[in-house]
């Protein structure tokens, strides 16, 4: 059962998944496209998430990623997730730079 994302004030929701083929981690943009930075990624209200979750879960293998889901961020350019996991999702990895694998933009 899928729990719900709370969103609070001054909050919104993106869309995030993950690519089929390298595992990068990719943001939905305002397109429908895959994007590998969350400043790509199309901020939604809560009351309209519903029907773009649906469909990008629905066209998922179809775009090449897999386990997409909603993320609150704040609703700031870039937008800024809200929980610790997913900041982490969004800026890398809390390793030493010297071992951190760089994504191609």
């Amino acid at each position: 059962m899928k729990r719900p994302v709370r969103v609070g004030a001054g909050e919104k929701l993106v869309l995030t998944a993950n690519r089929l083929l390298d595992g990068t981690i990719v943001w939905r943009d305002r397109l429908g496209q895959w994007q590998p930075v969350i400043g790509a990624a199309e901020k939604l209200d809560a009351e309209g998430v519903s029907d773009v979750l649906d469909l990008a879960q629905a066209r998922a293998q179809a775009d090449g990623v897999v386990g997409v889901y909603e993320v609150a961020v704040r609703d700031v350019d870039p937008p800024e997730p809200v929980t610790v996991r997913e900041r982490i999702r969004a800026h890398g990895p809390t390793v030493h730079p010297e071992f951190a694998v760089e994504t191609v933009q």
